[in-house]
């Protein structure tokens, strides 16, 4: 398959351009029109309404409403681990300057006054269990910085790097609120705002404890994941499938979040060298594969739904394939999967990947995060893979 490479280098050319900034689907509060409204920004029901209403609207009202394009500190992330990737297949300078600059970047972004390096979005976001102003750290934009980070550690050698990420275990052991089960075992709120237990949150906390301890084999940051594992584990339904979360209003199951969990329970698995939870991986990933994608190559979000359809879920299947080692016996699936994926949601003179593909039509905004971040990182993992396989 050589069109994957055409369609990377044409994605590659459009985030420089843009310099990695962009807008997001939840990014409406960022509005200059809606933050002058004092009833409206100070309302949760009027603000879920008007950022449920820009990330579905099939037109980008952004420039209208005053929000501007801006650094995602979870995209810069995804980038950061991209280039990371296909440097490390080809060493090139101009690979490794991105790499450079995308670090200064992130450091600028940190946010203060918590226990450890820590990065939140960079909008004000409305959920239906919680308000996370804009700059609150999470859990799910500090794993994917701390992982982007000892990425680069790999390459740079940067003792700055490692302890960064080092930092970020502070910040998800001592700020994140947990909820505990009767075994003692927990999962991690979402921010330090909030009580939630999202599976795929808290497992990507997790997964920020196993790199590190990777390197520093401290026995807290592996008996700590471990606790979340066993956690979100008891959750898996007998087919295989998790929910989104325990709550009563968050009972669907979605690709890519399946994909998240996966990744994170394998990820622990690897570096603890624990068995004990395959049988939960292998039933996941069984279900996962012959769930969410179509024959032909038609990746869906929900399990019940063929719509809508979101390019997220293809730059997972690339990543979840990947990191559990079985990218080559399900390379079929993959071919078939970027195939319609290239054919039906990639423009291919402009160089980026639609948002959303609805039965009436598909959503053509590009937005950088979302989309172009998670397409990037996840085409840098299919390149590594055909690059090894070569030689």
């Amino acid at each position: 398959m050589i069109e994957h490479k055409q369609v990377f280098e044409k994605l590659k050319n459009y985030c420089e351009d843009n310099n990695f900034k962009g807008y997001d689907p939840f990014d409406g509060l960022n509005s200059t029109f809606f933050q002058s409204v004092p009833f409206a920004k100070n309302n949760s029901l009027i603000r879920l309404t008007w950022l449920q209403f820009f990330k579905r609207s099939p037109i980008n009202l952004r420039k209208i409403a005053g929000v501007s394009k801006d650094f995602n500190p979870k995209g810069l992330g995804l980038f950061l681990q991209g280039y990371c990737n296909i440097y490390k297949i080809n060493p090139q300078k101009e690979y490794l300057n991105k790499i450079e600059y995308i670090i200064g970047e992130i450091k600028k972004l940190v946010s203060p006054g918590y226990s450890g390096d820590c990065w939140g979005y960079n909008f004000d976001w409305q959920a239906r269990a919680f308000f996370q102003p804009k700059g609150t750290p999470s859990v799910v934009v500090t794993s994917y910085i701390a992982c982007g980070l000892l990425d680069a550690y790999e390459i740079l050698k940067s003792e700055e790097l490692l302890k960064m990420a080092r930092s970020a275990c502070d910040f998800v052991l001592k700020d994140l609120n947990r909820t505990y089960d009767n075994d003692g075992d927990f999962s991690f709120s979402y921010c330090p705002l909030d009580h939630t237990q999202v599976f795929n949150a808290s497992l990507l906390g997790a997964r920020i404890l196993c790199r590190v301890y990777y390197y520093t084999q401290e026995e807290i940051l592996i008996s700590e994941s471990k606790k979340v594992v066993s956690f979100v584990c008891k959750y898996q339904n007998p087919n295989g499938s998790w929910a989104y979360s325990p709550l009563p209003y968050h009972k669907w199951i979605d690709n890519f979040h399946t994909g998240y969990n996966l990744e994170c329970i394998y990820l622990y698995k690897t570096v603890s060298n624990d068995d004990s939870f395959d049988e939960f991986i292998d039933k996941g990933l069984d279900y996962y594969l012959n769930t969410f994608f179509e024959e032909s190559g038609l990746p869906k979000y929900y399990s019940d739904s063929k719509y809508p359809i979101d390019m997220h879920t293809t730059a997972q299947l690339i990543v979840t394939l990947y990191k559990l080692g079985k990218l080559n016996e399900n390379i079929k699936l993959v071919e078939k999967v970027l195939k319609w994926s290239f054919d039906n949601m990639f423009d291919h003179k402009r160089g980026y990947f639609y948002y959303y593909k609805e039965k009436w039509g598909t959503i053509k905004i590009s937005y950088i995060r979302w989309i172009q971040a998670w397409m990037f990182v996840g085409l840098s993992y299919y390149i590594t893979f055909d690059e090894n396989e070569k030689n």
